[in-house]
């Protein structure tokens, strides 16, 4: 191939150069007694003497290639396994079928053949395509803007008479689109615009198909029609073969095309989501894969997903699961892994059933694990694991023997035994003896922290932890790592189970002086001196051990803690249901309200802003209130206050000459007086005062809860004026579930630092 320069030039009537051009050209030169035996220097002398294109200085590049052509021809003599490029599987058909091998040195006359008769374009795009899957001849074919102009314009105009003959053309440019170098060249032909317009007309086609043979359904018991519609449906399914293969090639190539992103943007544009989710519903497994993988591509964009969404792509994904074809099954679960970032799509998937059927999966996909993972941080979804086969095959894996487990594996377990059916199941038989055995043996954190989610459930499943409660007690020193030490401690304060002896745990193991060396701020970890702290608020639950701690002086430690945690609403919720648990000892009420400042924080936070601690006050309070009547009157002055703290500034605020603003002695009320010993600031029901100035605390509660209760402003928490002894509270516990940021999707119209 012979590639030169021609160069016009218009002279003037003084010999001047008025207009140049310049233009490209190529000169083939054919070899045709070129063989095994052929002396390839004395035939580039006679090249370079017959075509005066090729300087006498380019002799020895001219034997050089005539060398190269000369053993390419010996090494196809051998017809050695060529490297082709075709879609998946693509088999001609009886149409396009030839008994011809297709000559690169002929391509003149396959471009000839196309401006015959279909059946002759049919052939002559068939030998060009034959020619296309070998890689070698692209770069040569790329050269012939004719044959790709005239392939393209046949394409153009012909691809509704014969879908042979469109199948054919867009499998030629389907192989330059397998090369990134040539995508500008199938750009610049506008193929990709054609192939969308080729899906979706024979996306309407197919429908058409279908209300046909509908029609020609509806009356069985004639013989004719019934006839008529056997004939139709033959014909159907030889076109739907047809039509397949020609989505299938297409697809390929826009698949292919859409490594840019601007060219997807396009093809987005055009509502190739719609037209891939509808193929969904298809039953070739080719089909689906080369759609299933468009959609697994398109789906990291956010407007895409959202697409997907509306067209209900879940719902047609899940009869795809389980398949005989592998590479169709791993595409689908990438594709609804990438969906499962969007927590509407996880909840259609569940409404799509597609829990059980990934659960039958889970040993040979990892990729379901990891979708059934996301579907498992959802709260509203963990039961269905229960129904399923999903669990017991977790536990299989994870007691198979192998010593390091995936982290997804884990993590899907840790969730799921977040729910008491789930932990049930966890634990039937002797799955959590077998699960203790694992996490201690290889001291297992993650494990270890499925065995604490576990722990949390009341009923029998807590009850199986009594005979491990010493393993975990043993776990708890400074020798062993501090995140396996804080599961094994959040595990113990997880189990308040009335039978368990608590002082004896404590005794036998040592754990006093090792919780009390914990409570110093800064001596560990905070998430390990929290645990600390809340299982020294379940262990306070016994007599016994409320009496033991407090001897041992960790109420100062606490109050310590308390200050330099005071930022820390669940270091502060903790500590204080501590207290409130000892206040209901008669061997720890005393130390409490009288040894120490407990009281007066219970009082400046009884109106804090968390709601968990505002109950633990208030229930603490009322039994402070109880037991000491010095205390009582404080903490009714502080409600009091609280409550009218509007009144009161007004109040102060008014001019001391006011004669209801003084009283019999003259003395202001900003006088050091209690003001619940003011009764001239009290009004009776009537509006008179009351012949001994009293009044019931409830009269006020009466009065606020009806006026102001309903405004938000104040409860009913003056009821509290007349204490009453509650019934121990459960621990309390803060919102720890985890929420994931979902922004995990990427958007056509965001920059890149978005």
């Amino acid at each position: 191939v012979v590639q030169y320069e021609v160069e016009a030039t218009i002279l003037g009537e003084l010999g001047e150069p008025m207009v140049e051009e310049r233009k490209d050209c190529q000169k083939m030169i054919r070899l045709k007694s070129l063989n095994a035996n052929t002396d390839t220097a004395s035939l580039a002398q006679k090249v370079v003497e017959e075509c005066h294109l090729i300087h006498p200085s380019k002799l020895a590049e001219v034997e050089q290639l005539l060398f190269y052509l000369q053993n390419r021809k010996q090494s196809s003599g051998t017809k050695p396994e060529k490297k082709n490029i075709s879609p998946r599987d693509f088999t001609p058909y009886a149409g396009v079928e030839l008994d011809e091998e297709a000559s690169i040195g002929s391509i003149d006359e396959y471009v000839e053949l196309l401006y015959e008769d279909i059946q002759e374009k049919i052939r002559g795009a068939a030998l060009i395509f034959q020619l296309a899957r070998n890689p070698d001849n692209l770069e040569e074919l790329m050269q012939h803007e004719v044959v790709l102009g005239a392939l393209a314009r046949v394409l153009r105009e012909d691809w509704k008479q014969s879908v042979d003959l469109a199948t054919t053309i867009v499998s030629v440019f389907f192989c330059f689109s397998s090369f990134s170098q040539f995508h500008s060249l199938v750009t610049h032909f506008k193929i990709g615009a054609l192939c969308m317009n080729i899906v979706e007309h024979e996306l309407k086609r197919f429908e058409l198909w279908q209300d046909e043979l509908q029609k020609k359904k509806k009356f069985p018991d004639n013989q004719s029609l019934r006839k008529d519609h056997d004939k139709s449906l033959r014909k159907y399914q030889s076109l739907l073969a047809k039509q397949e293969q020609l989505l299938k090639v297409s697809l390929y190539l826009l698949l292919n095309l859409a490594e840019d992103a601007r060219t997807e943007l396009k093809m987005r544009n055009k509502n190739i989501v719609q037209m891939l989710v509808k193929l969904l519903e298809r039953d070739d497994q080719e089909l689906l894969l080369v759609a299933v993988s468009f959609l697994k591509k398109l789906s990291i964009f956010l407007e895409n997903k959202n697409d997907m969404a509306e067209a209900a792509a879940v719902e047609k994904l899940a009869r795809l699961l389980p398949c005989d074809h592998l590479e169709l099954q791993s595409a689908t679960c990438r594709l609804l892994l990438n969906l499962s970032f969007d927590a509407a799509l996880r909840g259609q998937m569940v409404q799509a059933g597609l829990v059980p059927r990934l659960s039958s999966l889970l040993g040979k996909r990892q990729l379901a694990m990891c979708v059934l993972y996301h579907i498992s941080m959802d709260d509203r979804f963990k039961p269905m694991f229960a129904h399923t086969d999903c669990i017991p095959q977790l536990m299989k894996m994870m007691l198979g023997g192998e010593e390091q487990l995936d982290v997804e594996l884990v993590s899907l377990c840790i969730n799921l035994a977040a729910n008491r059916s789930n932990a049930q199941v966890f634990c039937e038989g002797n799955g959590l003896k077998l699960l203790m055995r694992r996490a201690l043996k290889l001291k297992d954190v993650l494990v270890m922290k499925m065995i604490r989610n576990l722990s949390q459930h009341g009923g029998a499943t807590k009850n199986l932890f009594l005979d491990h409660v010493g393993d975990l007690a043993a776990q708890i020193g400074e020798d062993e790592a501090e995140e396996f030490v804080i599961e094994c401690l959040g595990t113990l304060a997880n189990l308040t189970i009335p039978d368990l002896d608590w002082e004896l745990v404590l005794r036998e193991y040592g754990l006093v002086p090792y919780l009390k060396r914990r409570l110093k701020p800064g001596s560990a970890e905070d998430d390990l001196i929290l645990e600390v702290v809340i299982l020294i608020g379940t262990v306070s639950m016994d007599d016994s051990c409320a009496a033991m701690l407090a001897k041992s002086g960790i109420i100062p430690a606490l109050i310590d803690l308390l200050n330099a945690q005071q930022e820390d609403d669940e270091f502060v919720c903790q500590i204080l249901y501590i207290f409130y648990q000892m206040a209901f000892h008669k061997a720890t009420r005393d130390i409490i309200i009288k040894d120490t400042q407990a009281p007066a924080y219970f009082v400046d936070l009884m109106h804090d802003g968390n709601a968990a601690i505002r109950r633990v006050c208030d229930n603490t309070l009322d039994i402070i209130a109880e037991y000491d009547e010095e205390w009582a009157k404080k903490i009714q002055t502080a409600k009091f206050c609280y409550y009218n703290s509007q009144w009161l500034e007004m109040v102060e605020n008014r001019q001391l000459d006011e004669p209801f603003l003084s009283g019999d002695d003259g003395e202001s009320f900003s006088g050091n007086r209690d003001v619940l010993e003011r009764p001239d600031l009290f009004y009776a029901a009537d509006g008179i005062l009351s012949g001994d100035g009293s009044i019931s605390p409830s009269f006020y509660a009466d009065i606020q809860s009806s006026e102001l209760g309903e405004a938000g402003n104040l409860s009913s928490s003056l009821d509290q004026f007349v204490p009453s002894v509650p019934v121990p509270a459960d621990r309390p516990v803060s919102d720890w579930s985890f929420r994931p940021d979902e922004r995990f999707f990427y958007s056509y119209t965001a920059n890149a630092s978005q």
